[in-house]
């Protein structure tokens, strides 16, 4: 019986899945296919054993932002982690394996690393354990293993592997040629061709000791501040907290270019399992399941003489109408509306970046701000005043905080709030409400067994998140701090 320790990568930004995929809630934290979020399926994947392997508690690795997104996704999973990793600042994807490889070797330099990005699908899970499964023969005789995907298609999002050999068995491991960067479509159709050129999923397989033993070689730079981050990270409610003053000094790097492509003891394992990574708004589409017609509708949306579209709404009382549309991708939020040509998709990335360079906080900043204790939502935005949703969790409570610029009053919607204003506390219940004036010190609670949502108002001369000083906080945020 193998004992494989799964890692899962969720710290990136996905720009190009716009505006339902922002910088600050990326792709793998959203239901784009099915019920459960990209990241929720990464983890259930990798934590079903199956014959001959065990799948240990996952080692999460993600940024201080996304922590109590990843705690809760989990949480509503029934999945507890291993570790949950924090990464002071994004630093792809090199440094982030090399971080928990460096930290489960502390235990076990012979632990077997799954590692594997959170915003992937498979619609094949017994397909690819099977291919892990192949990988093992070759991780104990030192290898570092990758999984090539057999292409159904020329695909220009994706980068390749090209393969020694043409494998004679598609779930063998086989020796890699090269790797491949992704390439235009002329040459993709040739790729195709050949059948000697696999996707690169960007998923591996390896000992803990063997990767650090190829980063010592091919990367010694990155080994000294990577150790030191994790040798003096902290802990914080549960999450490891790798050192900011270490990591200041970790370079930006992939791990195919600073290691898997200068590495001479790779082995791939090809394996067909419906594996896509969702990187676009096509590939949201074809992952979708077309109608006749080519079109996939979301949430409140009607369609009329449209083909080959995606139409989505993905707010609350928004209807979206689409009407003899073909090869039309349209995605609808409350504060920011994408549509676009379906042959398109990878210039959402570049659109992002133009609103960007205009200052717009659609750009970056998702309507739903998480938080420890729930989330908050902004409905309404004016010169001197703000609306918002707050949803608190049961039993979970706000920091002890005061504001110099605005004052703030509450009406209790759904359920029971415990309300603090300048040390005097009362319960406020359904269709009362409560006035926090300038400067009051004050606290909000959910004491209750439900979740509590309220509408505040927020009133004065500026309504920023910075505007706030926090006396005390019951989740005792330091080290991983956030606002």
């Amino acid at each position: 019986m193998y004992l494989v320790s799964p890692v899962i990568l969720c710290g990136g930004s996905g720009t190009r899945l716009w505006p339902l995929s922002r910088q600050s809630y990326p792709k793998q934290f959203v239901p784009l296919v099915g019920n459960n979020t990209l990241f929720q399926d990464s983890v259930i994947r990798l934590s079903e054993g199956f014959d001959g392997i065990d799948f240990l508690a996952p080692t999460i690795v993600t940024a201080s932002d996304f922590r109590f997104i990843v705690a809760e996704q989990l949480a509503q999973i029934g999945i507890d982690p291993g570790t949950i990793l924090i990464e002071p600042q994004s630093r792809n994807t090199a440094p982030a394996i090399l971080a928990a490889a460096h930290y489960l070797a502390e235990t076990d330099p012979e632990t077997i690393l799954l590692v594997a990005p959170s915003d992937h699908v498979l619609q094949d899970p017994v397909a690819f354990h099977a291919a892990v499964k192949k990988g093992l023969a070759a991780v104990e005789a030192g290898k570092l293993v990758t999984f090539g995907v057999k292409p159904t298609r020329p695909e220009t999002a994706y980068g390749y592997l090209e393969l020694a050999t043409l494998p004679n068995r598609l779930d063998a491991a086989v020796d890699l040629e090269k790797f491949v960067e992704k390439p235009n479509m002329a040459r993709a159709i040739e790729m195709l061709e050949t059948g000697t050129y696999l996707w690169n999923s960007g998923i591996f397989l390896f000992k803990a000791k063997d990767i650090l033993a190829a980063f010592d070689l091919y990367a010694p730079d990155l080994m000294p501040p990577v150790t030191n981050a994790v040798s003096t990270a902290k802990s914080d409610l549960g999450f490891l907290c790798l050192d900011p003053a270490a990591w200041a000094d970790v370079e930006d790097m992939s791990i195919d270019s600073g290691i898997m492509e200068k590495a001479d003891n790779l082995a791939v394992v090809p394996f067909e399992g419906g594996w896509t990574d969702l990187g676009a708004w096509d590939a949201v589409w074809r992952e979708t399941d077309p109608d006749a017609d080519g079109v996939v509708t979301a949430g409140g949306a009607t369609v009329i003489d449209c083909e080959n579209s995606l139409i989505r709404a993905e707010s609350e009382n928004l209807e979206m109408v689409g009407i003899g549309l073909r090869n039309v991708m349209a995605i609808a939020m409350n504060d920011a509306v994408l549509v676009a040509d379906m042959a398109r998709a990878q210039d959402v990335k570049t659109a992002v970046a133009a609103l960007r360079q205009k200052g717009l906080a659609q750009a970056t900043d998702f309507p739903k701000d998480h938080r420890p204790w729930g989330w908050f939502e902004r409905l309404v935005i004016g010169g001197r005043f703000q609306v918002k949703r707050i949803y608190v969790h049961p039993g979970a409570a706000l920091s002890l905080q005061s504001h110099f610029h605005r004052s703030e009053h509450w009406i209790v919607v759904e359920g029971t709030a415990r309300v603090t204003v300048d040390g005097e506390e009362k319960l406020v219940t359904e269709n009362q409400s409560v006035y926090v004036p300038l400067g009051a010190m004050h606290r909000l609670e959910n004491p209750g067994k439900v979740p509590m949502v309220l509408i505040e108002v927020q009133t004065g001369t500026y309504v920023g998140e910075d505007d706030i000083i926090r006396y005390g906080d019951i989740y005792a945020r330091g080290s991983c701090d956030e606002a």
